[in-house]
């Protein structure tokens, strides 16, 4: 992975600071969505290479052909819209992103110098055991930590390396963290990025009933608590492959 590295915005004119939050399934990530697109100067896209990740690799998801129906397989079409221009009064382009939805046919990834890169990540067998309650193989690239790994090496190989989250330590103190982007990001804080009403949205994406059950009946992020997890057979295994790319980048991890 190579990645040419921007200024954090599409053309020097444009103020729009987009933001891109690169996870993999079952974190935080759509809570997050929620709280981003609750300030009253924000747009927000939900996983928006989902379509262009299951037509191009075959992968069964729940929903698979409404995905690919409802999305855009041209990864290039959907990345110019990424870094494009955004209607007026747009100051924070938020990009719900996960992190295997980049494939190896990605031969350009110059583009992602033209966003602000965050790296989510949680707990690998935590997100197993979510996982497997709506889909019931997974594998360790299903998790993207290895494409986080990347990530993370290709933009730090060129300038400052991007942050990296652990949603059990933003659980812990969400405020926090979110002042502490706003502030990285020339953002004011606002206060109704902490609550948000229950129920779907028009900006979720279809795959929305499939997954998003525990966010549509949410007010606000869930306080942090530790979870029991009983992982046996393959979905150990696959937790116990993601251990060494999700120690490595919970090493880096931001506390501001």
């Amino acid at each position: 992975m190579s990645v040419r590295r921007g200024n954090g915005v599409a053309d020097p004119a444009d103020d729009v600071v987009r933001l891109a939050m690169w996870s993999g399934p079952r974190n935080i990530s759509t809570a997050l969505m929620r709280s981003w697109e609750n300030r009253p100067d924000s747009l927000v896209a939900d996983e928006p290479l989902y379509a262009h990740y299951l037509a191009l690799t075959g992968v069964d998801h729940p929903g698979r052909d409404e995905v690919i129906a409802a999305g855009d397989t041209d990864w290039r079409a959907v990345v110019g819209r990424l870094i494009g221009p955004v209607e007026p009064g747009v100051r924070v382009f938020y990009q719900k992103q996960m992190a295997h939805h980049l494939t190896d046919d990605m031969d350009d990834l110059s583009w992602l110098g033209a966003l602000h890169n965050v790296l989510l990540i949680r707990q690998p067998a935590e997100v197993v055991a979510s996982y497997i309650k709506s889909r019931a193989t997974v594998t360790p690239d299903d998790l993207g930590l290895r494409q986080q790994v990347s990530m993370y090496d290709a933009i730090a190989a060129s300038g400052p390396p991007p942050r990296v989250i652990d949603s059990a330590d933003f659980l812990r103190d969400p405020r926090r963290y979110l002042i502490a982007l706003c502030d990285e990001h020339g953002l004011p804080f606002e206060e109704t990025m902490l609550s948000w009403p229950a129920g779907p949205r028009d900006t979720d994406g279809v795959w929305g009933k499939y997954w998003y059950d525990a966010v549509w009946k949410s007010t606000g992020f869930e306080p942090y608590g530790a979870r029991d997890v009983d992982l046996s057979g393959a979905a150990a295994d696959v937790a116990a492959e993601c251990r060494e790319p999700y120690q490595r980048l919970y090493e880096v991890r931001w506390l501001p």
